[in-house]
């Protein structure tokens, strides 16, 4: 689509309505002179490409990318009118969009009844879901796997609830034997699974924590802020398929957190949080005595501990579903892109003589680290430094990212490297851009140069 073509749409659109309402005078405090504006503008745009490419496929490092071009032009056009969604009186036409796109994502999971909402993030977002189940069990703590984002850490502390990190298995996946362990001592109230780690993007087995809450009746949430989206590959057919067993057990569980700011095409910030049964609204429960007053409806604001919330991130997301939708057929072909290139590119490293996969990708995150002599922490961490920085600096610049790894983590996949330091940093790639697919060959043959014997 042509952008800028429609982001001269969007604002032709905005001032035939804003045309509707009357003439007025703009006042001249806001006024800016166009030469002021245009040498301001120009160390703006100068400033602005102190950036790494997010958009190009040589980019293969941290999990960025621009949003696609829908999700600009839609937040430009609501962004215009600059509706708040806290109210319906802030932006009814956003609200009801923002029902539409949640009503869409709880499809997506399985859901039937539900309650959600848009948040800026998946922090925000897994903060109301940690915060609705402290209600439920008060005085009960958190349990969540060692390599879960640290944001369940941070908010279990803002939360006043006692967290507690689970051991993992080999491929970074929740111990579900160590689990119930800590369940049986009757502290834990809620159990997070994540559905794609943020480092590795490992999958813990929901489908098989679900007999656990029967057991010991906690709740589970699923923090699927990354990986959230891949549900719709789950029973693929082809390369790019997914067990189905952990994404359709998500539908039996209590909450569950997304950001389409990650695989759903947006611009940050775009996260989302569902609970499967409505009835946990009364705990947002409270009165604005100047807000809620043109509709007897229930308010956005009135399920949310965020207040003003941009609308513009609902139009975005609206206009992006209305094109591709949250379907195999729709988004689910740019998921498939990304894992298809996670797993060459894994292939071609199992290959390699000069690199060494981590371990093998559940979704499209690379995890590898250079073969080195001696075969010893140290030693990986040293040349992968020495990797992500010489990549980003040559004529020919590719950009990694890394991952810090435990030395237990880390021996635990590879018992020959030795543990002569507490960790090592290994080499990470982010494949979500689906033009990565088409430049798998170019990255590995660039990575192995960067990594062959000095």
């Amino acid at each position: 689509m042509d952008l800028q073509h429609w982001l001269r749409e969007a604002a032709r659109s905005h001032e035939e309505w804003a045309a509707g309402f009357g003439p007025y005078e703009p006042h001249p405090a806001l006024a800016v002179d166009d030469t002021a504006f245009a040498e301001a503008f120009g160390e703006f745009t100068e400033r602005l490409k102190d950036n790494y490419p997010f958009f190009h496929p040589r980019y293969a490092g941290q999990m960025l990318k621009p949003p696609h071009p829908a999700a600009v032009v839609g937040y430009t056009a609501a962004m215009l009118i600059n509706p708040n969604n806290h109210a319906l009186d802030g932006g009814p036409a956003t609200a009801a969009m923002e029902r539409e796109v949640v009503g869409r994502l709880a499809a997506m999971f399985g859901y039937g009844t539900h309650l959600g909402h848009l948040t800026t993030s998946g922090t925000i977002a897994n903060l109301e879901a940690l915060f609705v189940a402290r209600e439920l069990h008060p005085g009960r703590g958190v349990a969540y796997s060692a390599e879960a984002h640290y944001t369940h850490g941070r908010m279990c502390g803002v939360l006043g609830v006692q967290g507690h990190a689970v051991p993992v298995d080999a491929r970074g996946r929740m111990d579900l034997t160590a689990l119930e362990e800590l369940l049986r001592t009757g502290r834990i109230g809620t159990v997070v699974l994540t559905a794609g780690t943020t480092g590795l993007g490992a999958v813990d087995p929901v489908h098989e924590a679900l007999e656990l809450r029967e057991r010991y009746g906690v709740r589970l949430h699923v923090d699927a802020a990354y990986g959230g989206f891949f549900t719709l590959l789950a029973g693929a057919d082809g390369a790019e398929g997914l067990p189905a067993a952990p994404w359709r057990a998500i539908a039996g569980c209590d909450s569950v957190v997304v950001d389409p700011h990650k695989h759903g095409l947006q611009p940050y910030g775009c996260g989302a949080v569902l609970f499967a049964d409505p009835e946990v609204g009364r705990f947002y429960l409270h009165d604005s005595p100047y807000t809620y007053f043109t509709s007897a409806e229930l308010h956005l604001g009135e399920i949310s501990l965020e207040c003003s919330r941009p609308g513009a991130a609902a139009a975005a997301l609206w206009l992006t579903f209305e094109l591709l939708p949250p379907t195999p057929d729709g988004l689910g072909r740019v998921l498939g892109a990304g894992r298809r290139a996670a797993l060459r590119w894994a292939s071609l490293i199992e290959s390699s003589a000069v690199l060494e996969l981590y371990q093998p990708p559940e979704l499209d995150i690379v995890g590898y680290f250079p073969v080195t002599e001696p075969a010893a922490l140290s030693a990986v961490d040293t040349a992968s430094e020495r990797i992500l920085r010489q990549g980003m600096t040559e004529d020919d610049p590719v950009y990694v990212s890394t991952l810090r790894a435990s030395a237990a983590a880390f021996t635990a996949r590879h018992p020959k490297v030795a543990a002569d330091a507490d960790g090592a940093r290994v080499l990470r790639s982010v494949l979500m851009k689906p033009e990565s697919e088409h430049r798998v060959a170019e990255l590995h043959a660039r990575l192995e140069r960067l990594a062959a014997p000095h």
